[in-house]
């Protein structure tokens, strides 16, 4: 990243902060939800083969509310059969969190739940070192794609453990989303190039295209108002924008013209949308679902 800008990634109280308000301010969980809800259970309803038992992996699985929430509709779509679930999660409040849920959570007895505080990156060293040769029937990755060095190496590594009716779920920003523009212009300015982070669902489905890879891909609608970023000093709008550039005070680091360029961008009508006064931001997201 360029000389004076530091990762948000880096201060993890600053980015649970900046992302409890991304949450607040999008209709990001909701339209996950609708996606769970609505489409997931027809996409799981071909996996198991009559099987007593289904392995899923949740890879980069937070604090877990998503996680339980396919794991109703896979519960729902299969009854009677148990569920041996691997967590691979590196921050230890998430996963300290997750098991509060699951505590708290009624009816899960049909779940083995194996806890697993490491990257995705790790676990993948760790699969390989101990010659695990477990197939799995359903991996999902919730907007983690964004923390690893290799995007296709980890996708490829993670697919190769699907069983033969296994699906691998994907939820990234959509390639056509307002994140989208804002990393194509500003990608060598704003990423990590320790970690991909700039990535969306157009690179992963460029990569798959190349590979001759089947996938099914579906673009979900969610917005974000962002108006307090245009409002100099405002302190939830500097949070805000810290967000959208994963830059640690971006609004006081960045040289004028890049920070005036980035302000223009976002309310761009490729980005945003005006409503009722409000910069209502383009937050879409994508899922793509990979066979093995």
């Amino acid at each position: 990243m360029a000389a004076p800008f530091k990762s948000l990634v880096d201060d993890y109280s600053r980015y649970l902060k900046a992302f409890q308000l991304f949450l607040e301010r999008s209709s990001e969980h909701q339209c996950m939800q609708d996606f769970i809800r609505g489409i997931l259970p027809d996409i799981l309803a071909s996996i198991g083969d009559g099987k007593g038992t289904l392995n899923v992996m949740g890879i980069g699985s937070g604090a877990g509310e998503m996680d339980l929430e396919m794991l109703a509709q896979l519960h729902m779509k299969h009854p009677g059969i148990r569920v041996d679930n691997e967590v691979v999660e590196p921050s230890s409040e998430m996963l300290h969190k997750y098991k509060v849920l699951v505590s708290k959570t009624s009816d899960l007895d049909y779940i083995n739940f194996t806890w697993h505080k490491m990257t995705a990156s790790e676990f993948e060293e760790h699969w390989k070192e101990e010659n695990i040769m477990k197939r799995m029937d359903f991996i999902h990755m919730v907007q983690m794609l964004y923390y690893v060095k290799d995007p296709e190496a980890t996708v490829s590594f993670y697919r190769s453990l699907l069983n033969k009716n296994g699906k691998l779920v994907i939820i990234l920003v959509s390639g056509e989303s307002g994140w989208g523009r804002l990393w194509r212009t500003y990608r060598n300015q704003l990423c990590n190039t320790e970690i991909s982070q700039c990535v969306t669902t157009g690179d992963i489905k460029s990569f798959l295209e190349a590979k001759g890879i089947p996938y099914k891909n579906y673009e979900l609608p969610s917005q974000m108002d962002i108006t307090e970023c245009f409002t100099e000093g405002n302190e939830q709008g500097e949070l805000l924008l810290d967000f959208l550039t994963e830059v640690i005070h971006f609004s006081k680091t960045a040289p004028p013209d890049l920070k005036a360029g980035v302000l223009d961008l976002l309310r761009h009508p490729d980005c945003s949308k005006e409503v009722d006064g409000k910069i209502i931001f383009n937050n879409n997201l994508g899922v793509l679902v990979v066979d093995p």
